[in-house]
Protein backbone atom coordinates (compact mmCIF):
# COMPACT_ATOMS: atom_id res chain seq x y z
CA UNK A 1 0.00 0.00 0.00
CA UNK A 2 1.59 3.35 -0.64
CA UNK A 3 -0.25 6.76 -0.06
CA UNK A 4 -0.76 7.43 -3.71
CA UNK A 5 -3.20 4.65 -3.82
CA UNK A 6 -5.51 6.11 -1.50
CA UNK A 7 -7.86 8.60 -3.53
CA UNK A 8 -8.03 5.91 -6.71
CA UNK A 9 -9.38 3.39 -3.82
CA UNK A 10 -11.58 6.65 -2.12
CA UNK A 11 -13.03 6.70 -5.95
CA UNK A 12 -13.41 3.30 -6.33
CA UNK A 13 -15.33 3.36 -2.78
CA UNK A 14 -17.25 6.65 -3.94
CA UNK A 15 -18.59 5.04 -6.91
CA UNK A 16 -20.15 1.88 -5.34
CA UNK A 17 -23.36 2.67 -3.50
CA UNK A 18 -23.31 0.80 0.12
CA UNK A 19 -20.75 0.55 2.25
CA UNK A 20 -20.97 -3.25 2.21
CA UNK A 21 -20.64 -3.25 -1.86
CA UNK A 22 -17.82 -0.59 -1.69
CA UNK A 23 -15.86 -2.66 0.79
CA UNK A 24 -16.29 -5.88 -1.66
CA UNK A 25 -15.22 -3.46 -4.16
CA UNK A 26 -12.58 -3.26 -2.34
CA UNK A 27 -11.56 -6.38 -1.31
CA UNK A 28 -11.26 -7.25 -5.11
CA UNK A 29 -9.30 -4.07 -6.49
CA UNK A 30 -7.01 -4.56 -3.07
CA UNK A 31 -6.41 -8.38 -2.52
CA UNK A 32 -4.80 -9.78 -0.28
CA UNK A 33 -5.34 -6.54 1.98
CA UNK A 34 -8.31 -7.04 4.08
CA UNK A 35 -10.80 -4.61 4.10
CA UNK A 36 -13.33 -4.58 7.06
CA UNK A 37 -16.45 -2.10 7.05
CA UNK A 38 -16.36 -0.33 10.59
CA UNK A 39 -18.86 1.96 12.01
CA UNK A 40 -18.02 5.86 11.93
CA UNK A 41 -18.72 6.34 15.60
CA UNK A 42 -16.20 3.59 16.82
CA UNK A 43 -13.79 5.68 14.51
CA UNK A 44 -14.69 9.05 15.91
CA UNK A 45 -11.33 9.70 17.61
CA UNK A 46 -9.20 8.04 14.93
CA UNK A 47 -7.80 10.33 11.52
CA UNK A 48 -9.03 8.85 8.31
CA UNK A 49 -6.47 8.96 5.74
CA UNK A 50 -9.14 9.12 3.10
CA UNK A 51 -12.68 10.78 2.85
CA UNK A 52 -15.19 11.58 0.68
CA UNK A 53 -19.17 12.59 0.75
CA UNK A 54 -20.13 9.05 1.35
CA UNK A 55 -17.31 7.00 3.38
CA UNK A 56 -13.84 7.47 5.19
CA UNK A 57 -11.41 5.28 5.13
CA UNK A 58 -8.44 4.33 7.44
CA UNK A 59 -5.35 2.15 7.52
CA UNK A 60 -5.11 -0.83 9.73
CA UNK A 61 -1.68 -2.19 10.68
CA UNK A 62 -1.27 -5.63 12.46
CA UNK A 63 0.91 -7.89 14.67
CA UNK A 64 -0.22 -10.84 13.25
CA UNK A 65 -2.88 -10.71 16.38
CA UNK A 66 -3.91 -7.25 17.30
CA UNK A 67 -5.36 -4.80 14.88
CA UNK A 68 -4.23 -0.70 15.31
CA UNK A 69 -5.13 2.53 13.07
CA UNK A 70 -2.31 3.55 11.25
CA UNK A 71 -1.40 6.46 9.02
CA UNK A 72 1.53 4.70 7.76
CA UNK A 73 0.46 3.32 4.16
CA UNK A 74 4.01 1.20 4.48
CA UNK A 75 1.96 -0.98 7.46
CA UNK A 76 -1.03 -1.30 6.19
CA UNK A 77 -2.11 -4.92 5.95
CA UNK A 78 -5.86 -3.88 6.20
CA UNK A 79 -8.19 -0.95 4.66
CA UNK A 80 -11.12 0.02 6.96
CA UNK A 81 -14.12 1.50 5.69
CA UNK A 82 -17.06 3.66 7.46
CA UNK A 83 -19.76 4.42 5.85
CA UNK A 84 -20.36 8.92 7.30
CA UNK A 85 -23.09 9.18 9.22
Amino acid sequence: MDAASLPALLALAEQTPGVRAAAAALRQHCAPLRVVVVDALDMHDEKPVAQGPQYQLFLGASDGHCWTVTTDPARAAGLFIAALC
